[in-house]
């Protein structure tokens, strides 16, 4: 067995020697500080939020208002969290209402990747 990655591009699949995925890997670890030095505490806690509870939101978006509740948040703070969150990094989509409908690795969107968790919530993968 070769040591290599098979990735896929399209309709065509192509190894990559191992070694080389290996120092993309190392390079790309460098720069995730710096990508994530925008976050807050509150950029965290409203991540981490909305990808716990989207897979629990019985496959609708999670509403800002929602969402600005629950944290115990001002909806003016969520709402620019979001928005800067979606910016930042594209951490998470925002749909047509302002609503949080992806939040990577989840969404709320029909995708061709289904989950189900063993706790028995269903999402799609983003």
């Amino acid at each position: 067995m070769s040591d290599t990655i098979l990735v896929g591009r399209g309709k065509h699949i192509h190894e990559v020697p191992a070694a080389n995925w290996r120092e993309h890997l190392e390079a790309a670890r460098a720069h995730v500080p710096h990508r994530l030095s925008f976050m807050t505490e509150e950029h965290h806690r409203v991540r981490n939020f909305v990808v716990y509870e989207l897979p629990r939101n019985e496959g609708k978006a999670l509403r800002t208002e929602d969402i600005a509740r629950k944290l115990d948040l001002a909806l003016e703070r969520v709402v620019a969290l979001l928005a800067e969150l979606q910016r930042g990094l594209f951490f998470l989509v925002l749909n047509a209402a302002g609503d949080v409908s992806w939040a990577f690795p989840v969404t709320a969107e029909r995708t061709p990747h289904a989950l189900r968790f063993s706790s028995g919530e269903e999402i799609w993968a983003a």
